[in-house]
């Protein structure tokens, strides 16, 4: 077991830090966010997995040959079978994730208490849009729009932005803020900001959340420009002046010139050959150290 304990933490060490700054500075990701999303999540599960299962396996080595068996064997004697090195193992790991859990609870309690607060403020200033179900408008001339996703989601639009768009554009902008919201960018970058709030001085770990907050912007403008005119998409994005609260998600962005060219000059998608590979690598990342667990 202390082998694959060392394989574990290799893979661990890995995956946190050189995968993750080569995957942030890739390019095909580019063309496929969505596949690229989900090897960020396999990269940020098999890591987790592999660092909190290598304390674990060798703090368990002394009471049996596999994980399984040795957990099976613990019971009030086993703290006097383990050596010191095995105790301190499983207090590291034990430690981590306490550390990993607490970040998370924390960052998602400071976001939901931030969007709780900024839809209660919406729902007294803004006025609702007939146009668009569930969409408000905030009387300011600052063209700007963003979504506050949740169970209670809103569509937040500026005066500014119907003043300076025009329909098509306007439909364009929703149409992106819609994807945010259907397929819940917000849990999906979540675990990456509490993974960078770990461990801030792992730049991997920063890299991750990053990449991933520019995959979600990348995915909800191909769902917009499969819907409209992607001259419409990026005249709506340029107009865009106004920077949304912390707890949105915006189509603003710092990386907005790279993201209208490559909605102006799209790249060509992978091809369906190599998505399926792109998944079958996502699955296998989390395979892996799932099956030295179980079977070391």
């Amino acid at each position: 077991m202390e082998l694959t304990a060392l394989g574990l933490l290799l893979l661990g060490v890995v995956l946190a830090e050189p995968a993750s700054r080569t995957l942030a500075r890739a390019r095909w990701p580019a063309r496929d966010p969505v596949g690229a999303l989900l090897v960020w999540q396999a990269v940020g599960l098999a890591g987790g997995l592999s660092l909190l299962g290598a304390g674990v396996v060798y703090g368990l080595a002394p009471l049996g040959p596999t994980l399984p068996a040795a957990l099976a064997a613990v019971d009030a004697s086993a703290p006097g079978r383990l050596g010191v090195t095995h105790v301190v193992a499983l207090s590291l790991a034990l430690l981590l994730a306490l550390r990993l859990i607490g970040v998370l609870v924390a960052v998602t309690v400071r976001t939901q208490r931030a969007r709780r607060r900024h839809r209660d403020l919406l729902d007294v200033l803004g006025t609702p849009w007939p146009a668009a179900p569930g969409a408000r408008v905030l009387d300011h001339p600052v063209p700007v729009a963003y979504c506050l996703p949740g169970l209670r989601s809103r569509l937040v639009l500026s005066a500014g932005v119907l003043d300076a768009l025009e329909p098509a554009g306007v439909r364009a902008v929703l149409a992106h803020e819609r994807a945010h919201l259907r397929e819940r960018h917000d849990l999906v970058v979540l675990p990456f900001v509490a993974w960078g709030a770990t461990a801030p001085f792992v730049q991997g770990m920063v890299c991750a959340q990053v990449a991933v907050a520019a995959l979600i912007e990348m995915r909800a403008d191909d769902v917009a420009a499969s819907g409209a005119c992607s001259g419409e998409l990026v005249g709506a994005l340029r107009t865009m002046g106004g920077a949304a609260p912390a707890a949105a998600l915006s189509s603003f962005t710092t990386a907005l010139d790279r993201r209208l060219d490559r909605i102006t000059d799209p790249p060509p998608p992978l091809r369906r050959p190599v998505r399926v590979l792109v998944r079958l690598g996502a699955l296998a990342l989390v395979a892996v150290p799932t099956a030295l667990l179980l079977l070391s």
